[in-house]
């Protein structure tokens, strides 16, 4: 299937960002601590006095204790990925994606990443937002170098990109690519999974991009996720691997293990990540939060769907597969 790319339109550099329409929340107190207001650098909370820096165009919304707990996991992770072969020092890198990685490096996971996106964009979208003229405030989680942002703020939404890493190859940093094809850039914010620090009721859409696996509680993370949306939103996982039962999602995790120590010389297991999801977890979030899954198995090609027979004929585990899972919260 030919995909035909959208092109970029380069516009001046933006002026503004569009933080200045979220209100953000305190880490500590949890107290309302505003918008931004101009070109602040800093936000500071009037109850206890957090403040939230505004560095090298990102918000830092990470306490010190949990910088501290993520260091060994973003090291590892950020080792890895750049042996991967993980971004560019080009520009053009970045506003193909995820339709194409010109560098040929990871062409089959961004495959991956395109199929998905194009699904969320044309059918589930329309589906949970009647009405192609409605401009959504998107939270997109685990947003990496932000090619997911990028996207929704070309359509016209107003996405918030939200990673723990801020490297300029593929954290946040990277996201700079887009600021002069945007005429106002999407806020990017440091912040983890857990502890999001933005007030409750805000967002039309939470998006859990590859990035709900990483969760140590996934009914912790949902629950986190759930405050951020506003009554009547959604909230999708999308790009996390499922499998049928917990004892594959187990060898999965042990084959990895080996294979990341022996080429990478560390198990990246510096974080109990969750990994995987079974219908046993998304059944227990559903009676736990009060939800209810709307499953969605995009189609990825004949390659991809055979695998779970080759698998079976040489007697191998069963492989990962990819579904989309939206949530609504009740009105």
């Amino acid at each position: 299937m030919t995909v035909q790319l959208a092109q970029p339109v380069v516009m001046p550099s933006p002026v503004k960002e569009s933080t200045s329409k979220v209100a953000f929340q305190c880490l500590r107190c949890a107290a309302n601590i505003g918008h931004v207001q101009g070109r602040q650098e800093v936000i500071v909370c009037p109850r206890c006095s957090w403040d939230m820096p505004h560095e090298n165009g990102i918000w830092k919304a990470l306490l010190p204790e949990r910088t501290d707990y993520f260091s060994s996991f973003v090291n590892n992770y950020e080792s890895i990925r750049a042996a991967e072969g993980r971004g560019s020092n080009h520009s053009d890198y970045y506003l193909q994606l995820p339709y194409k990685d010109i560098s040929g490096r990871n062409q089959g996971q961004w495959a991956i990443r395109s199929r998905t996106f194009r699904h969320i964009e044309h059918r589930i979208l329309p589906n949970l937002f009647p009405g192609t003229s409605t401009q959504l405030w998107i939270l997109d989680l685990g947003a990496g170098n932000g090619w997911m942002s990028y996207r929704l703020a070309l359509r016209g939404h107003l996405p918030v990109a939200v990673d723990l890493l801020t490297n300029n190859q593929d954290g946040l940093g990277a996201a700079s690519h887009y600021e002069n094809h945007l005429p106002v850039s999407f806020p990017r914010v440091q912040a983890e999974l857990d502890h999001l620090p933005f007030v409750k009721n805000q967002f039309d859409l939470v998006i859990f991009n590859a990035s709900f696996h990483y969760s140590e509680g996934y009914e912790r993370t949902l629950t986190e996720a759930l405050r951020c949306t506003r009554n009547g939103g959604a909230v999708i996982i999308a790009d996390t691997a499922w499998y049928s039962n917990d004892a594959s999602g187990q060898a999965m995790l042990r084959e990895r293990k080996t294979v990341f120590t022996n080429r990478y010389g560390t198990a990246s297991d510096a974080i109990h990540s969750l990994e995987y999801l079974t219908d046993e977890r998304l059944q227990a979030l559903e009676k736990s939060l009060g939800i209810r899954w709307q499953v969605d198995a995009p189609f990825y090609g004949i390659a991809w769907s055979l695998r779970p027979l080759q698998a079976r004929l040489r007697g191998k585990r069963e492989p990962s597969r990819f579904r989309i899972y939206t949530a609504r919260k009740s009105r």
